[in-house]
């Protein structure tokens, strides 16, 4: 059995996520907690396996709470919150800075059209998050990414975009990637994170936030801009005309993932040919190893995360079976080899 603690300071959100969670015959809820005071008392003495997490309470916020669970009692957190306000959204990602694995909206009620399609993301993910090792962190200063030695790779080719798919596990990989890049890097990027859609908009404002380049929620037709990094909106295909603008296209009948990694990858290896990077980063599934086997056959440099950094190692191990990566990196690795093959 899974065992799961919820901590949220609403009751109807607690009575609804346990609801949920409890309907699956292979998980229990050990435990709710109105707060972080409440949620860190009931580690003293009881394990969970898994810990649903509000970011905004009262006293002891989310943000703090994963911090202390990480560093005192490493459990795999989860964000599950309602906030949707523009000017708040990008708070529920600091949680991810601390340690969280996920973040998810809180499923809407029984009878809700939606209810059914965000109670199976939440069990699913409750799940995989179980199966994930964590460790304590000491959030120590990390030596600078950019002193490491870049993974020489050939390149026959300038690169002229760098096109970047990921799902759980990535955000935090995305924004040490994007955070290392210097002030007038040269190339557009492109990236596309599976998350809620309510959430892309706070995703790339916390994105902003701890970056030196543009980072911006992408807008069709607008023309692509050096040291500007375009996040796919929620629900939309990205990719890019022959002019060098952005489209945004909906999803095919039936598909699953929109915006698609694959999908990007496809666009940019017909449009950029050996002029590109393509990077696969964490997450479940197999989303992307196709596109990224195009992009490689194609002539671009193409990448995947390594196993050891990855929360979940779905994608990239789809694009190694299909050697359709040509490195296998950790993150240090991949930010190393981009600053390197664009700068060259």
């Amino acid at each position: 059995m899974i065992k799961v603690l919820i901590v949220d300071d609403s009751a109807v959100a607690r009575e609804l996520i346990e609801h949920v969670l409890e309907a699956d015959p292979e998980i229990v809820v050990i435990g709710c907690a109105r707060n972080g005071a409440e949620a860190l008392a009931v580690l003293e003495h009881k394990r969970p396996d898994v810990i649903t997490m509000d970011v905004h309470m009262p006293g002891i916020d989310g943000f703090e709470t994963t911090y202390r669970i990480m560093t005192e009692h490493p459990v795999p957190v989860i964000i599950v919150t309602a906030s949707l306000d523009p000017q708040t959204d990008s708070a529920n990602f600091r949680a991810l800075e601390a340690g969280a694995l996920a973040i998810l909206p809180k499923p809407p009620g029984v009878g809700h059209r939606d209810h059914a399609r965000a109670a199976a993301e939440l069990v699913q993910t409750v799940k995989l998050m179980s199966e994930v090792r964590v460790v304590r962190r000491t959030f120590r200063p990390a030596k600078s990414l950019l002193q490491q030695p870049p993974v020489k790779a050939a390149l026959p080719a300038p690169i002229k975009v760098v096109a970047i798919g990921a799902s759980t596990g990535g955000p935090i990989v995305i924004q040490s990637i994007l955070a290392s890049l210097p002030v007038g890097f040269p190339v557009p990027l492109l990236v596309v994170q599976h998350m809620a859609d309510e959430f892309i908009r706070g995703f790339s404002d916390w994105l902003a936030g701890s970056c030196n380049i543009e980072v911006k929620v992408a807008v069709q037709g607008e023309f692509l801009r050096p040291g500007t990094a375009y996040v796919a909106p929620g629900g939309l295909d990205m990719g890019i005309d022959g002019q060098g603008r952005v489209t945004l296209t909906g999803g095919k009948a039936g598909q699953h993932l929109c915006p698609s990694v694959s999908h990007l990858f496809y666009n940019i290896a017909e449009r950029y040919g050996g002029h590109a990077v393509g990077i696969l980063l964490s997450g479940m599934g197999s989303d992307g190893a196709p596109g990224l086997k195009e992009m490689k056959d194609r002539g671009a440099l193409t990448i995947a995360q390594d196993e050891d950094s990855c929360v979940i190692f779905g994608m990239p191990a789809e694009a190694v079976k299909l050697k359709a990566a040509q490195h296998v990196l950790p993150p240090d690795g991949i930010i190393a080899m981009l600053l390197a093959v664009v700068k060259r």
